[in-house]
């Protein structure tokens, strides 16, 4: 019974897997957000007006989040779940979780210590994590809908909130826990129930992309606000470059103005490459506030526990194999 244990994917995904990566995703969130709320402050985004908007909003949040009362639902809607489907994951349980003695069935002391401990711990973490989520969410969405005071030309490139491309790391471990959770089940079937890899494709391209979704959703309510600022400072960094360097060409190229003048262009000319710096910085300017290590760095916390899924079918060995053959069919 016990190497039975030990050999259900499933109980270890969620239990050895999920369930640490959820606790270290609450400590992520939760660091991820202390940093992120002073930026909003000492960058100055912000009128006095507003600032105490935000105050007010943050002590609002801080208090539901700090309640008992989600913390109670939560494990009243576990336990609700766990009676209502009992009879199901009863008849569906493995051999060492349940004990079979002709229509008889006995739980096994570890079937009880899963179906009343483990396995609600999980759901209890997996809601608690969903719903820091959600307060998170709903606060960038109060702040996108703020007087924001932002430049297109901040080095950033996201207009002043690069700041906010911290937020889908704080969601990467419960992504992981998630995917980690979903995966044991889907190798457990490959393994035990005789399915095909193949036929887990579009539920894993549907489980990426609701991650994604649910990771990124929050910044796409800065996107409105970021777009239209670079629409608008295209045209007017546009339109000073136009008058700086027609006034420029005319006075020191048309006109070929002295030696003597000479240090008077030579500060003209600094001035016109810090436009041009200037005008390519909104060019570049992203209206999604998210850099490429971020979105590397989620897109890998989400599809690495699927990994075990392609080894349930695909050999380790025969997956190294072709990717060496890749790499020496590669021209030097």
């Amino acid at each position: 019974m016990l190497v039975e244990l030990l050999k259900d994917y499933v109980v270890y995904s969620r239990i050895v897997i999920a369930i640490p990566a959820l606790l270290i995703g609450h400590v992520l969130m939760d660091e991820c957000f202390s940093l992120t709320t002073p930026q909003v402050k000492q960058a100055e985004l912000l009128n006095e007006d507003d600032l105490s908007n935000l105050s007010r909003m943050i002590a609002l949040q801080m208090r539901i989040r700090d309640s008992v009362l989600p913390e109670l639902i939560l494990v009243a809607f576990v336990f609700a779940e766990g009676i209502l489907v009992w009879q199901t994951r009863a008849a569906t349980a493995p051999a060492w979780a349940a004990l079979r003695h002709g229509p008889a069935l006995r739980f096994s002391a570890a079937g009880w210590y899963y179906g009343l401990v483990s396995l609600p711990i999980y759901q209890f973490l997996l809601g608690f994590s969903l719903w820091k989520w959600g307060l998170w969410s709903f606060f960038l969405f109060r702040l996108s809908r703020m007087h924001l005071n932002l430049v297109a030309t901040h080095p950033d490139g996201h207009g002043g909130l690069g700041f906010l491309s911290l937020s889908p790391s704080a969601f990467a471990a419960t992504a992981a826990a998630v995917s980690a959770a979903i995966g044991g089940a889907w190798r457990h079937e490959i393994l035990e129930g005789g399915r095909r890899l193949a036929s887990f494709e579009i539920p894993a391209l549907v489980l990426v992309v609701l991650l994604f979704l649910v990771a990124l959703a929050p910044l796409c309510f800065f996107t409105p606000r970021l777009m239209l600022l670079r629409k608008k400072a295209k045209l007017d960094y546009g339109v000073l470059a136009q008058v700086h360097d027609s006034d420029f060409h005319k006075r020191w190229v048309l006109d070929r103005r002295g030696p003597g003048k000479a240090r008077i262009a030579e500060r003209e000319v600094t001035r016109m490459v810090g436009l041009g710096i200037s005008y390519n910085r909104v060019q570049r300017m992203s209206p999604f506030p998210i850099d490429k290590s971020t979105l590397i760095g989620f897109t890998l916390a989400a599809l690495l526990p699927l990994v075990p899924v392609v080894l349930a079918e695909i050999p380790l060995s025969v997956i190294l194999k072709g990717l060496l053959e890749t790499v020496k069919a590669v021209p030097m």
